[in-house]
This record gives C-alpha cells, sequence and structure tokens, in this order.
C-alpha cells in the first residue's frame, strides 16, 4: 500500500516526531484553554464558561492534524467547588481520537488566593479507517491480511488530577490530565506496541498594569513527556482597553533539535460584548516542514454566560 506524495510526506514527518512520545494535542492559545490539560481550573471563573476551539495544523499538508474542542466549566457551592467537561475530536491521517473529559475542583482558600485540587475522568475511542481513498493500494486490501479491511477502534477510560492556584496578580499550575498508561494497540494479540504516555504540564504566569487602560500577562507552560525532550510555549498578551488583546508566543519543539524552535505563533483576540470572546491565532513554523505547510492556524470562541455587572477579572480575556 503506498500514499500520495504530500500524505507520505506528512506520514514520514509525524511519526518521527511520535517516537519522542509526545501525544497529547497543542494549543496556540492555551491560556484560554486551560480546561484541556487542568481539572484543576474547573469553575474558576465567577460566570459559567462555554468554550470552542477549532485548530488546523500544517494546513496544505493532507492528513494534516485537525482538531475540534467544546468545553463548559462553572463554580458551584458558592465558588467553593468547580465543576466541568471537555469534549474534543483530533483527526491525523486515517486516525481519529474523539475524548470526553470530565472535571471537578474543590477550592481551598489561601492567604493571597485560592489553591484548586481538580480530578478529571475520561474516555477515549480510537478509531482507525485502512479504507480512507487518500491510501492507494498496490493490490487489493482484502488480499493483504496485515491491513483490516473496515474501520477499527478501540474505548479507552483513563483519569487524572490537577493543582490550579490563582489571586489577583498571579498563577500557576501543575497536572496531569492521564495518568494510566493504557494499551492503544489494535491488534489483538503479541506485544504491546502503542500505549498512552502520562503529559506532565506545569504553567505560570503573572499581570502587569503599567496604566489603567493596558495590562500585560507574561507567562508559560511546560510540557514533559518521559523520553522525550521538554517542550515549552513561551508567551506574552498585551490587552487594551480591556477589549483588545495581541500577543505573541514562542514555541520551543520537541522534535527537531536542528531547527529555532517549532514555530513563532502571533494572536489576537476582542472580547467584542460583555458574553463573547473571539480569538485568532497563526502559527508560523520554524522547522523543515515549512517547507510543505502553510503554518497552523486556530480559531476560539468564548462565552461567559452570566457575567456579572461591573465585575473586572484577569479572566477576561486575560483568563487566569
Amino acid at each position: 500500500m503506498k500514499f500520495n506524495s504530500h500524505f507520505l510526506i506528512f506520514a514520514f514527518c509525524f511519526f518521527a516526531v511520535q517516537i519522542f512520545g509526545q501525544q497529547e494535542q497543542q494549543y496556540t492559545q492555551f491560556m484560554f484553554n486551560k480546561m484541556a490539560w487542568n481539572p484543576g481550573y474547573a469553575g474558576s471563573y465567577v460566570s459559567p464558561v462555554l468554550s470552542a476551539v477549532y485548530r488546523g495544523q500544517w494546513l496544505g499538508l493532507e492528513g494534516a492534524p485537525s482538531t475540534q474542542v467544546i468545553s463548559y466549566h462553572q463554580p458551584a457551592m458558592n465558588g467553593r467547588v468547580g465543576i466541568g467537561g471537555n469534549l474534543s475530536r483530533h483527526a491525523v491521517g486515517i486516525n481519529q481520537a474523539l475524548n470526553f473529559d470530565v472535571a471537578y475542583a474543590y477550592r481551598i482558600n489561601m492567604r493571597q488566593g485560592k489553591l484548586a485540587v481538580g480530578l478529571q475522568a475520561s474516555l477515549r475511542n480510537f478509531r482507525q479507517n485502512w479504507s480512507d481513498k487518500r491510501l492507494v493500494g498496490s493490490q487489493d486490501i482484502n488480499t493483504d491480511g496485515a491491513i483490516p479491511a473496515e474501520p477499527t477502534s478501540k474505548l479507552v477510560p483513563n483519569f487524572g488530577f490537577g493543582l490550579f492556584y490563582k489571586n489577583d496578580k498571579y498563577f500557576c499550575g501543575l497536572s496531569i490530565p492521564r495518568l494510566v498508561a493504557n494499551n492503544i494497540d489494535f491488534a489483538t494479540s503479541g506485544s504491546v506496541l502503542s500505549r498512552e504516555v502520562p503529559h506532565v504540564f506545569l504553567s505560570g504566569g503573572m499581570v502587569f498594569e503599567p496604566s489603567e487602560d493596558l495590562s500585560i500577562t507574561p507567562q508559560i507552560l511546560i510540557k514533559y513527556v518521559k523520553g522525550a525532550p521538554l517542550d515549552a510555549d513561551l508567551n506574552c498578551n498585551a490587552l487594551f482597553n480591556k477589549r483588545f488583546l495581541a500577543g505573541l508566543t514562542y514555541r520551543t519543539g520537541a522534535g527537531e533539535v536542528s531547527s529555532l524552535g517549532e514555530s513563532l505563533d502571533v494572536l489576537f483576540g476582542i472580547q467584542a460584548t460583555e458574553k463573547f470572546y473571539f480569538g485568532l491565532s497563526y502559527d508560523i513554523g520554524l522547522t523543515r516542514l515549512r517547507k510543505y505547510s502553510a503554518g497552523s492556524l486556530e480559531a476560539l470562541v468564548r462565552c461567559y454566560l452570566f457575567p456579572p455587572d461591573g465585575v473586572v477579572d484577569y479572566d477576561r480575556p486575560n483568563d487566569f
């Protein structure tokens, strides 16, 4: 069986990265999508929050990763508890993963802020489609016993935890959203070649306010996987008039040692109304993949369902 040229180039690059063990999706607007990687963030804002994210990675490269996410979280019991969940789809090549996560967080009052302890339960459905039309066989698929003639799928449960601390000026978090190294092989016999790998996320950030109409938020998200190079997103966002946001992110990358990093990302956002925030980002690739793709695009919409009148919170849109 063979691929067309673009599909083959992508497959080579993708599996080269996978050797290092990175499995979780990455998000350029990670500061507005903390529910994707830290259950301790659930209920961190006074209003229920509904978010939707679309990410198209490595545009122009057939079979490249594509991700869609819907998340929701809200406070309960006078803010002592937070609940929430994520529904996401991640497709790459002939592979697709549907994820459903539910999160619970309990907040502890500290001297200057609040510490949340979060738990997460998740269910993943992995699916492979070897009858995809982008795969061109050199012989009839039904005559090759090593290739499934029909799509195959597998359901995998998992659980994780997260810690999230915040006050009026800074935040930090630590999480492992999936702790169990589940077998995700589709083969029914033989040794296990593929497992889920626990990912550790460490985050932090701080707000500076040079003037009443300007706030600047530098922040970092560090991603660690055993056996893989350390990866980090270094971001700085500027919020003007509590409405317009512009930012820049440098992603160090974890796969190509010879490059200057993985990408340089630009972000733009607007708090269009009291309830709606819109964000858009574009990744400029720094690895050899830039020769074959037009970068990565990510769009985000957030709805604060019942924003309280007169409350100024760094969640909007700096999003602690």
